[in-house]
């Protein structure tokens, strides 16, 4: 999940929200939303391997 900040960057949040807080876990703050996309993609990449 990609949100604009108010600064202008992206940051990319987590799909699922944590049990316990009910929030989102924070993955990076990036300059373009190209960028966070791409770490997005990396991210689900590495959620796959064993």
């Amino acid at each position: 999940m990609i949100r604009k900040l108010k600064s202008g960057e992206y940051r990319l949040y987590s799909r699922k929200k944590n049990a316990r807080t009910g929030k989102r876990r924070n993955l990076g703050t990036f300059p373009s939303r190209k960028a966070a996309e791409a770490h997005e993609k990396a991210v689900q990449y590495f959620k796959r391997q064993g």
